[in-house]
Order: structure tokens, then C-alpha cells, then sequence
């Protein structure tokens, strides 16, 4: 297996190159990290793109939604699939506004698709989605039952061509911006999970339930 996923002529990074990246370590790390994604397809002659949440296991990526949502279901029938995540990793203040941006990861993937109609892949895959969520949690809930399943379509879509784009470090700022007297730098950012706040409803209400471990774990690593 290639340890790089380009440059292909779909994926290929264009604008700005020295940012580019095909490595495949680097391209499933951002995968991994990014909490959503966004799939486009054309539906009806018009291109469209949604987020959703993705989980990746090899060199594949498994999306879900609804089985009547129109731009999964143009992927399943073009049987192919585009894909995008970013994972924002804070601000790059130059000493122009020209020059400032934001400091973030991004991937784009594409690949076949095809919609995953065997019950063993689909049930493990949507417990895989829970968990991509809030690792253990799968455990701690009540199994998806046959109805629910029948509600959620799972596209699989394997990493065919893909690329990796980062902007990180010092601000570009131009050699004579560098003398005016003008604050410059990186601000980082990362996401923080706050206190948790119980459902009032049902067995809940009692308030004897206690958060459990999957939840303090996710906020103990922070």
C-alpha cells in the first residue's frame, strides 16, 4: 500500500501548494480528528453539499443520514463521492488583512461509494458512529433496534485519491510589513466540552442517575 493518496487531478492542492499534503498518515489524522464532514453531489442538476458525521476504518469512510436524503442518495447512484473535513485550529492575525487567515487542517477524498446493505457491517458501523462520538458510549446505550436501522442509510466510501491542506505557523506577512508597528501573530483555539447538563425527562428526573464513564472521560481529556 503507497504511503501518499496524490496528487490526483480531482484532489490536487492548486492554490497555495506548499500546503498541500498526500501523505496518508497526515490525511487519516485530520480524517479522524474532524467531528463533521461535508459530502457533495449533483441532485437534479444542482450542486449540493451537506454536513453529517463520518467514521473512518482503514481506507474507508462510512457516512449516515437518512435514507431519504438526496445527496446521499445521488452518491449511492453515481456510485462515487466527494468529501471534505476541517479541523479549525485557531486564528493567523497578519499585519495586512490580506495576509490574515485562520489556522486550520482540511482534507478532500474522493472515492467509490456504495450504499452498505449487509446487517453485520451496517450494525458494527453505527455503533462505530456512536462511539466516534463519545468513545464507550455504544456500551452504555440500549441496541438500535430493527426499525431504527431501516431509518438510517450507511454509504461506505473508500479513499481513493485524497489531500491534505494545512495553514499553520508564522503569519506570510510581506518583508516590508514586518517593520510596522503592528501586532501580529497566532491566536490557537480548540474545543472544550462544558459541564454536563441532565435530561429532565423520564427516569431522570429523580436525579439519581450519575453521568457516566464515558462522559468523564471525554471531559477528563481535555
Amino acid at each position: 500500500m503507497s504511503d501518499v493518496l496524490g496528487p490526483g487531478e480531482r484532489t490536487r492542492v492548486r492554490r497555495l501548494p506548499k500546503k498541500a499534503s498526500y501523505d496518508r498518515d497526515v490525511i487519516y489524522e485530520i480524517l479522524d480528528e474532524a467531528w463533521v464532514c461535508h459530502m457533495a453531489a449533483t441532485v437534479d442538476g444542482l450542486a449540493m453539499a451537506l454536513p453529517t458525521l463520518h467514521v473512518r476504518e482503514g481506507d474507508t469512510i462510512y457516512l449516515h443520514g437518512s435514507p431519504s436524503n438526496a445527496v446521499m442518495k445521488a452518491i449511492v447512484r453515481d456510485a462515487e463521492a466527494f468529501v471534505t473535513v476541517t479541523v479549525f485550529d485557531g486564528l493567523r492575525l497578519a499585519r495586512s488583512g490580506f495576509e490574515s487567515s485562520i489556522a486550520y487542517r482540511s482534507v478532500a477524498v474522493v472515492g467509490a461509494a456504495r450504499e452498505v446493505t449487509d446487517g453485520a457491517e451496517k450494525s458494527r458501523v453505527l455503533d462505530r458512529f456512536v462511539d466516534r462520538v463519545v468513545a464507550g458510549r455504544a456500551g452504555e446505550v440500549r441496541a438500535m433496534s430493527e426499525r431504527e436501522e431501516r431509518l438510517t442509510l450507511v454509504v461506505a466510501v473508500s479513499i481513493d485519491e485524497a489531500s491534505a491542506k494545512v495553514s499553520a505557523g508564522p503569519t506570510d506577512d510581506e518583508p516590508e510589513d514586518q517593520a510596522l508597528a503592528i501586532w501580529a501573530g497566532t491566536v490557537p483555539a480548540r474545543l472544550v466540552f462544558g459541564d454536563p447538563v441532565p435530561d429532565p425527562y423520564g427516569a431522570m428526573a429523580n436525579g439519581q442517575i450519575e453521568v457516566p464513564a464515558s462522559v468523564r472521560r471525554l471531559l477528563e481529556s481535555q
